[in-house]
């Protein structure tokens, strides 16, 4: 069986030294992400080894939940910034629960 909502971990990596700027992009879209219609919960993850890592694990309503939220004005404006702040391509898996 497998559940109907949609789970996803996105993983971005600052450059050296952009760190804090990533930081402030990416706390910036929790509160609004939070809010959208069809967020079920949207976390952002810092890893303790390694300061230039962090993870968003994210649950959704289904697939067209996913797709408005990568629409909204507040991921454009990251999307925007991505260019200077990460050190490689938003790493961005879906999954479903499988019980």
């Amino acid at each position: 069986m497998t559940d109907s909502t949609l789970r996803v971990i996105a993983q971005l990596r600052a450059q050296p030294g952009r760190e804090a700027d990533l930081k402030r992009v990416l706390v910036g879209l929790i509160e609004p992400s939070r809010d959208e219609t069809g967020c079920i919960g949207y976390e952002l993850l810092e890893n303790l080894e390694d300061p230039r890592e962090f993870t968003f694990v994210e649950e959704w309503q289904g697939e067209s939940a996913l797709e408005a939220h990568f629409s909204t004005d507040h991921i454009a404006r990251a999307v925007r910034e991505f260019p200077v702040l990460l050190a490689q391509e938003l790493d961005l898996r879906k999954y479903h629960r499988v019980d």
